[in-house]
């Protein structure tokens, strides 16, 4: 195992990881991060260099953690060899087991694997599995202008909106979670409408994997045409910034799957999986 603190080595990296879209796409989004900035403390672990066969972002060691925050304590995947990820699993001080985290990826096997480990060391295992969706290069994105009809005050989300996110989110609405949008707003591209007055209506920000997340619009104010203005300009945003515009949508989630389809977003082939895995410590503790 080798964490990668080399500046050459991570801009390598992110090369590689280009080649082995869309299963890679988690990783790459954290690695660009990274690699311009970390602001949200990450670092790199290989099973070896330069011929990896498994990569996994992490929060780095020294940074500030709250162990009931699973928002934050957050893993991203990738392996070309199952049994290269199990083993970086299995060795010591890869992965915090003792505080309550998530593991992302978009490989199939990710969550057998994951489960029989975290269960060999007393964790309970919550497996929610999404579409996995990527939008269009930006020139052939559709255009916004005439969804500007209603002259929306377009602009972007401020760490005082961040109360107002906790609360609509399905995921939030604890103290974590609000800790967890300020800081992505505060370090991650957004996209918001405004009502007359300045208050939100609309938005969608980006995590710490470069993913476009938390798409969500009053419901006074829907059917106006907002959420598909604020998905397309972040997409807009991310692409001419370097990054992939990428997303996930559950299966039931019928309006956003018939909003991503009208904007010709690929359904890609793998799926998208989260899992947040919790030690008996902490059981009966966690919003999830």
């Amino acid at each position: 195992m080798s964490v990668l603190n080399c500046s050459t080595k991570l801009l390598i990296l992110e090369k590689m990881l280009k080649s082995h879209f869309p299963e890679s796409l988690k990783v790459y989004g954290a690695v660009m991060n990274i690699n311009r900035g970390n602001p949200f403390q990450k670092e790199v672990v290989v099973d070896s260099w330069p011929d990896f066969k498994a990569v996994i972002t992490r929060r780095q060691k020294e940074a500030e953690m709250d162990n009931l925050d699973h928002y934050t304590n957050a893993y991203a995947v990738f392996y070309k060899d199952i049994r290269a990820y199990r083993r970086l699993l299995e060795e010591h001080d890869v992965i915090n087991w003792d505080q309550v985290f998530q593991i992302q990826g978009l490989q199939s096997e990710l969550y057998d694997v994951s489960k029989a480990v975290a269960k060999s060391k007393q964790l309970d295992v919550k497996l929610t599995s999404f579409k996995a969706v990527h939008f269009s290069p930006l020139s052939t994105l559709p255009n916004t202008s005439s969804l500007m009809g209603s002259s929306p005050q377009l602009t972007y989300l401020s760490v005082a909106d961040a109360d107002l996110l906790n609360r609509t989110w399905s995921r939030g609405g604890n103290e974590q979670c609000l800790r967890y949008i300020v800081n992505l707003i505060s370090c991650f591209p957004s996209v918001c409408v405004r009502d007359d007055k300045g208050n939100p209506v609309s938005w969608s920000l980006t995590d710490q994997f470069a993913t476009m997340c938390h798409g969500y619009t009053l419901p006074e104010h829907r059917r106006k045409g907002y959420c598909k203005l604020v998905a397309l300009t972040l997409a807009r945003k991310l692409q001419s910034q370097g990054f992939p515009s990428q997303g996930n949508v559950l299966d039931d989630n019928v309006a956003s799957i018939s909003l991503l389809k009208s904007v010709h977003a690929e359904f890609l082939p793998c799926r998208f999986h989260r899992l947040i895995l919790t030690p008996a410590t902490f059981s009966g503790q966690i919003y999830l």
